[in-house]
């Protein structure tokens, strides 16, 4: 398994969340409130000077998931050019279950 980590600017949040689910990927975490600086966009602080925040999804899925993953993320990169969105993957294992 892997976990799929997607970081995107938070005014993209509607449409992201409803991409993911239409394409079937609908358990998740999201966190939200998040603040960085990436390469593809202006700084995201949660200031007057650098307004906005970012959020973030955590997806566990199986590691023939994580190519269609991928190409909705570059999708959605598309559609959403300033949503600053990157996709990251991790190993992941799950335990005490």
């Amino acid at each position: 398994m892997k976990m799929f980590y997607v970081i995107y600017a938070e005014a993209a949040d509607e449409d992201i969340i409803a991409a993911f689910k239409e394409a079937g990927f609908k358990a998740y975490t999201k966190m939200s409130g998040l603040m960085g600086e990436g390469e593809e966009t202006e700084p995201k602080l949660g200031t007057h000077y650098w307004p906005g925040n970012n959020n973030a999804l955590l997806l566990a899925v199986r590691d023939e998931k994580i190519k269609p993953l991928c190409e909705l993320v570059r999708k959605l990169k598309v559609e959403h050019p300033r949503a600053g969105l990157r996709a990251f993957t991790f190993p992941l294992e799950e335990e005490c279950v």
